[in-house]
This record gives structure tokens, C-alpha cells and sequence, in this order.
């Protein structure tokens, strides 16, 4: 058997592809430059570690199941006055990400919530976190389905491996005493152990009116706004201003 053959045996052994694919050009590129073998060795192993990377990054994304994938830098801070882009290229490192702590979005309809709840938690899957994705709508609907079936202990442990869990639109949908519950329970269960994101329509002072009981909702405050960034989103609908810049924009354009 040829020296290729066995380095295609080898490595297809060891799961490298990256290095099967490249190793030929790169040894005649080592050669050309006249590289040491040591040198060669180092190319091959970070071309590998570069592929191995990005493909956990997609990986993650794809587990994320964001509903549409957009970024930071798709949007417009201009339009919100209220709210500090370097604060958030600060946040996208993830360092609140290691310190357990939580983020909330608050605002109208229409303002961005959920788009930069979206950019930051892609961000945050560039730095290496894992984060999903879920309406709060859905996500008690399988919390009320695992208590039926008798694995809410284990649905709230498969929760607890992503580093983020981003929770859009709560406030949009009221809940059952039983489904109010069993989110207040999910909330408890990731205080000071994993990091939450919520989107919200409601102020602080109407979530009783979603949770139902005041004692509860409370305490539910307490747990997520303890060690939390808040960021009121106020003004008119982001979407309509963005809407009638582009229509500004076409205007001028037809002029």
C-alpha cells in the first residue's frame, strides 16, 4: 500500500477530513516554501481545529432554531436613542453568560426585541455558549406536556446544558394557573445556575395579571431581575420607522 493510501487509511481512522483533503497541497506548498516539517504539522493541525470549530458553530446555530437569523450589526441604534450599541458589543462577549446573569428586554410591539435578542444571542454562539431559542407560548406548552407526562425533571436538566435560554414574547399570550406555574418553576430552576433572555410587552407592574398571583410573580421578579440588564425599548414601532426610511430611501431613488 502507497504512502497515500495509508495516510487516506489513517486518517479517515482518526476522523481528521480536513487534513485528508488538504494534506497533498499543503505538503507541496511546505515544499515550495521550503517549511520544516514541524511547521507543515502545525498548518495541517490548525486547518482542522478552524474546520472542527466552525462546524460546532454551525452546529449550534442550527440547535438554536432561531425563526430568522438576525444580527447585531443589521441593526439600526439609531432608531432607538434609549439603547447603547458598545453596551451590547460588551454584552455579545458573554462575559454575564459566565457570571449566571439574566437579560431583559422591554417594550411595544414593534421595537426590536426580539431582533437584538436574536443578534446577541448569535453572538454569543460565536463565542462558544450554547443558547436556544423559544416563544414563551411554546416553551410552556412543553413544560406542561413533560408535567403530563411525568418528565419535568427531566425536561428542566436538558434545559440546564444551554449556557442561554432566549425566552421571546412573554406577555403576548396569558397562561394557565398550571402552565404560570410550571414557568416559575422553570425560571427558578436556572436562578444563579444558567443565564435567562426574555422579550416583553409588559411592565413589571402588569405581570401579575400574567402569572396571576401576586405572591408569585414577586418572587419570579426578584430571581430574574437579581444580577440582570434591563434594556427599555420606548418610542415608536422600530419596523414602522425602518419602513418609512426605506420608503424615503426608494423615493429619492425614483427622483
Amino acid at each position: 500500500m502507497t504512502t497515500e493510501l495509508l495516510l487516506d487509511h489513517v486518517t479517515k481512522q482518526l476522523r481528521v477530513p480536513t487534513i485528508a483533503k488538504q494534506y497533498r497541497s499543503m505538503a507541496r506548498e511546505a515544499e515550495t516554501h521550503n517549511s520544516r516539517y514541524e511547521e507543515y504539522l502545525l498548518a495541517l493541525l490548525e486547518a482542522e481545529a478552524q474546520t472542527r470549530e466552525e462546524n460546532q458553530k454551525q452546529r449550534r446555530l442550527k440547535q438554536a432554531k432561531f425563526p430568522v437569523h438576525k444580527t447585531l450589526d443589521t441593526y439600526d441604534f439609531s432608531l432607538m436613542p434609549s439603547l447603547n450599541r458598545n453596551q451590547f458589543l460588551t454584552l455579545a462577549k458573554g462575559e454575564f453568560v459566565r457570571k449566571k446573569e439574566n437579560v431583559i428586554f422591554l417594550g411595544n410591539s414593534g421595537t426590536g426585541k426580539t431582533h437584538l435578542a436574536t443578534g446577541l444571542g448569535i453572538e454569543l454562539i460565536q463565542n462558544g455558549y450554547q443558547v436556544k431559542f423559544i416563544t414563551a407560548t411554546d416553551l410552556v406548552e412543553e413544560l406542561v406536556m413533560a408535567y403530563e407526562e411525568q418528565k419535568l425533571n427531566a425536561f428542566e436538566k436538558r434545559w440546564l446544558k444551554f449556557d442561554m435560554v432566549i425566552i421571546d414574547e412573554l406577555g403576548y399570550v396569558p397562561f394557565s394557573k398550571t402552565g404560570a406555574e410550571l414557568l416559575f418553576q422553570f425560571f427558578s430552576s436556572r436562578y444563579e445556575r444558567a443565564s435567562i433572555m426574555l422579550t416583553t410587552n409588559l411592565e413589571f407592574t402588569e405581570w401579575t395579571t400574567l402569572f396571576g398571583d401576586e405572591k408569585m410573580t414577586a418572587a419570579l421578579l426578584d430571581r430574574l431581575t437579581h444580577r440582570c440588564h434591563i434594556h427599555l425599548l420606548n418610542g415608536e414601532s422600530y419596523r414602522f420607522r425602518q419602513s418609512m426610511n426605506r420608503r424615503k430611501e426608494n423615493e429619492k431613488g425614483a427622483v
